[in-house]
């Protein structure tokens, strides 16, 4: 089973799937997608020696490229880790049920268009939640609204900051998503 990641941050969700998949028998991550060519996941997989493509909004939305691309690689499923592009009909139609998004906190509480990374931990700071989180949901034509798979929970404390926040809540992220993965691909083909 050949696993895609699609990022366009700095990649350290990316980075852990993929150490994890390396011991992991006959389930690897084959490619890296990005649509920031200055972003840190091209590093990341640079450092593993896993290809990546960098997409344009054309190659996404106005064609077939990067279905072409997954055929090409031959993927099976579809990791968003960090991916802040919406993802077309064409490629849900074909990973229906085999494409998954992590989520830094507890949806349905700040998802949405726009509400990622520092965004959200800042709103958990400003109305000072008490906890916080993560969750695992499939990809849907709506943004963080397809069905949860998982969900973390983490606490704030009164001292944090958003970025202690976004650090502990990172750290969960990096601890649950690659099992997340490993499960749902084994479930499937067992």
């Amino acid at each position: 089973m050949n696993i895609a990641i699609f990022a366009s941050g700095g990649g350290s969700n990316a980075d852990t799937i993929i150490q994890h998949f390396k011991h992991i028998k006959n389930i690897s991550v084959r490619l890296v997608v990005t649509n920031n060519p200055k972003a840190g996941v091209l590093r990341v997989a640079d450092f593993h020696q896993v290809p990546f493509e960098i997409i344009t909004k054309s190659m996404l939305y106005d064609s077939s490229d990067v279905l072409s691309l997954m055929k090409q690689y031959e993927i099976d499923f579809i990791a968003l880790a960090g991916f802040l592009w919406w993802v077309p009909d064409n490629i849900l139609n074909e990973y229906q049920g085999s494409i998954v998004n992590i989520h830094p906190s507890l949806l349905p509480k700040y998802g949405g268009k726009g509400m990622y990374g520092h965004h959200i931990h800042e709103a958990v700071h400003r109305s000072k939640d008490t906890y916080t989180g993560l969750t695992i949901h499939h990809v849907t034509e709506e943004y963080d609204a397809g069905q949860i798979i998982v969900q973390v929970k983490c606490p704030v404390y009164a001292s944090d900051t958003p970025q202690d926040i976004g650090r502990r809540v990172l750290a969960f992220e990096h601890a649950v998503y690659p099992r997340t993965i490993q499960f749902l691909i084994e479930d499937r083909n067992p």
